[in-house]
């Protein structure tokens, strides 16, 4: 069985499971397909939407601290969940071929799309450097990473996708990140910090509408991928942020009472006026948080980079 056909039938599972909820939910992770990789690359590119910016920009200012500190006498294994177009990385990894470190570079990427465009700039660039990127989401992958164990590894989690899991998803992700490491390895990992509410409010509802374009391509893919009749202009995008929690949630609002048909789920699903479709969470940060999540996974933070405004921070984890 292909990993393409285990994709599809999780999709399935997923958008039936989500849909027959009270309330009614779809996962973010869906977003993603060619054309959801397109506009995710034009939300990065938006005014509004800081995390992109500051994050590379905390990377350009310390890359050369960084380089220093994920070498090993014997080199490391770098592992990016969720590598995206590598934008980022690629600052790290130019770095570490500056300073002549000896260096293995796995992406791993829930798009096989992104994933193609990846390797092909990277062997474009760097002919000679060792790229093995592997296609699945983080869960699937993580009992491969642990085979990586007869040098050290170093975790990147960049772009503050830890925020889509509310905390105690969290926590369980990094004791699973925990489990796959040695006492010499490092998780890398960015957190998108608490802020004015309306910054946040403004980078995920931009008024230019690409942001609601992102979230409704999950009611296109699935209309294309399950023979689904949404009409996607009868939900209204909609962002709220609690200032209070840091939780930044999307949600997709029935303008009428409607009813949508999946053919290959055999489902016809009915909408209220004004019911929601709960899409994607955000979650923000700031250093008491952060350091509670690690101490409930058994990580100590060991080291954090942060940008001049401190919207953004990039932490250094190893097990405590």
């Amino acid at each position: 069985m292909s990993s393409t056909t285990t994709f599809a039938s999780a999709f399935k599972k997923d958008v039936l499971e989500g849909l027959t909820s009270y309330p009614k939910y779809l996962l973010s992770k869906y977003f993603y397909d060619k054309n959801g990789d397109q506009l995710f690359q034009d939300i990065m590119n938006l005014p509004e939407y800081y995390l992109t910016n500051c994050e590379y920009n905390i990377i350009d200012l310390y890359k050369k601290e960084m380089a220093l500190e994920f070498n090993h006498d014997h080199g490391f294994d770098l592992i990016e969940l969720g590598a995206g177009d590598g934008k980022k990385t690629k600052l790290l990894i130019e770095e570490l071929i500056h300073q002549k470190i000896d260096f293995n570079y796995l992406p791993i990427d829930i798009s096989q799309n992104v994933l193609d465009q990846l390797e092909a700039s990277l062997k474009e660039s760097y002919p000679a450097m060792s790229v093995k990127p592997q296609q699945g989401t983080y869960f699937e992958i993580l009992e491969q990473i642990a085979e990586y164990n007869t040098r050290k590894k170093v975790i990147l989690v960049l772009g503050s996708n830890i925020g889509n899991l509310l905390h105690p998803q969290a926590i369980d992700f990094l004791r699973k990140l925990k489990e796959v490491m040695s006492d010499e390895d490092m998780l890398f990992m960015g957190f998108d910090q608490k802020k004015n509410p309306q910054t946040i409010l403004d980078a995920y509802n931009d008024p230019t509408g690409v942001t609601e374009a992102f979230n409704k391509n999950i009611l296109t893919r699935i209309n294309n991928e399950l023979n689904g009749d949404f009409n996607s202009d009868q939900f209204l995008h909609w962002e709220v942020y609690d200032p209070e929690t840091g939780t930044a949630k999307s949600f997709l609002v029935s303008k009428i009472d409607q009813e949508v048909t999946i053919e290959d789920l055999q489902l016809t699903t009915s909408f209220k006026q004004w019911e929601t479709i709960h899409t994607e969470i955000s979650q923000k940060y700031d250093d008491d948080v952060v350091d509670w999540l690690a101490d409930e996974a058994g990580l100590k933070i060991t080291r954090q980079y942060a940008d001049p405004d401190l919207y953004y921070k990039n932490y250094i984890f190893q097990k405590k």
